[in-house]
């Protein structure tokens, strides 16, 4: 579990620098430059992800609480809801008009859906901590931008195109999932 840990640990706050470090990201790309900065994030962010798969497989589940079954549906839909905000933040949509970060919003449907659906230990470290993290990015940027400008609403073309483009890619990762985490969707 010290894996899991550290590795959103770790996940987390190489992202806050952006948000909330920026005197720390400039005196670093003043002295090493920006292209050694972005490999130095990069490489950072792979240890994270590597020590949170590593922290997964290596965790024996403990069970917390049992989810209910009638949570099943709703963890669906917000999965569903997931892929089309984590696909808003990549294209033209309506959704930038109504949610400003929509790629982070997407990580917090994601984590409580599957904290709907997973009581034991690893899952609720996991996707409790990459919600939190989301969660408090989205304050730590609001404050960097400041004031919300909303984007132009594209057109329908665009934005249906965008939306069968992010529920494909939810086909793609429900017939992964099994070999991505090791356990199928049901």
């Amino acid at each position: 579990m010290a894996f899991l840990i550290s590795g959103i640990v770790l996940w987390s706050l190489v992202h806050f620098i952006p948000s909330i470090g920026l005197s720390l990201k400039t005196a670093v790309i003043n002295r090493l430059g920006s292209s050694l900065y972005a490999a130095m994030f990069s490489l950072l962010l792979l240890l994270s992800l590597a020590l949170i798969i590593f922290g997964w497989r290596d965790s024996v589940p403990q069970y917390i609480y049992s989810p209910l079954s009638a949570a099943k549906p709703v963890a669906m839909l917000l999965l569903v809801i997931t892929f089309l905000l984590f696909g808003a933040a990549k294209h033209q949509t309506r959704i930038k008009r109504v949610i400003r970060h929509p790629q982070l919003a997407s990580i917090v449907t994601w984590s409580t859906a599957h904290l709907l659906l997973n009581g034991d230990s690893r899952s609720v470290v996991l996707f409790s901590g990459l919600g939190c993290w989301a969660l408090l990015e989205m304050i730590f940027i609001n404050r960097r931008e400041g004031e919300w400008i909303k984007p132009d609403s594209p057109s329908w073309k665009v934005e249906i195109k965008g939306g069968l483009i992010s529920l494909a890619i939810l086909a793609v990762v429900i017939f992964l999932h099994p070999y991505i985490a090791g356990v199928p969707v049901h």
